[in-house]
């Protein structure tokens, strides 16, 4: 048989969870969520497993070897520095590896509220070789690096006031719900045409 399945491990105990716990930190940061999903798989299945997993956690804890306030502040400043991410970004990141919600928003509060969004946007960009939209695909272009950015978790004001820096065609801004309300039609209207 080319694909053999892989051998059922015997569960293990507490000792063991922790010695495999010890080895998972040694090698990246992990949440308790993250940890206690890697150790289900070698645990005993039932109470005693979790019994054995939340000894293991709490171990961790008291030696300051597990903790989700500063993997949050270390991932969220890791996110905006290294890779130029956005608020939102980060905290469906955040949220998506099991961190609570008070912890995130303390972190992300002391991470981005007293930066400049506009100007990540733009170091952003600048960093992605985003070009400035021009020629007659401009709105199609323009369309391009607003959901680039949406991805990037920069919020929907931030981004038209970067766009609107570029000085970009109007008609380019007001498809994409940008431009002045009384420049673009209402939903009601725009059908009757």
């Amino acid at each position: 048989m080319p694909f053999a399945r892989p051998k059922k491990r015997e569960p293990v105990g507490e000792p063991e969870l922790f010695e495999y716990a010890i080895g998972v930190l040694s090698r990246r940061m992990r949440t308790v969520r993250e940890l206690k999903r890697l150790m289900s798989a070698r645990a005993f299945p039932g109470e005693q497993g979790e019994r054995d997993m939340d000894a293991v956690v709490t171990r961790l804890v008291d030696l300051k070897y597990l903790s989700d306030t500063r993997f949050a502040a270390d991932y969220t400043r890791m996110r905006k520095e290294n890779q130029g991410f956005g608020r939102r970004r980060v905290q469906q990141d955040l949220a998506q590896k099991g961190i609570a919600k008070e912890i995130s928003e303390t972190t992300l509060a002391a991470a981005f509220d007293d930066s400049d969004e506009v100007a990540l946007a733009r170091q952003y960009c600048e960093r992605k070789r985003i070009k400035q939209p021009s020629g007659p695909n401009a709105q199609k272009e323009t369309v391009r690096v607003m959901n680039r950015l949406m991805r990037a978790g920069y919020s929907s004001g931030a981004i038209f006031k970067l766009l609107r820096s570029w000085n970009l065609p109007e008609e380019a801004m007001v498809a994409e719900g940008g431009g002045d309300s009384d420049s673009y039609a209402e939903p009601d209207e725009r059908a009757d045409d």
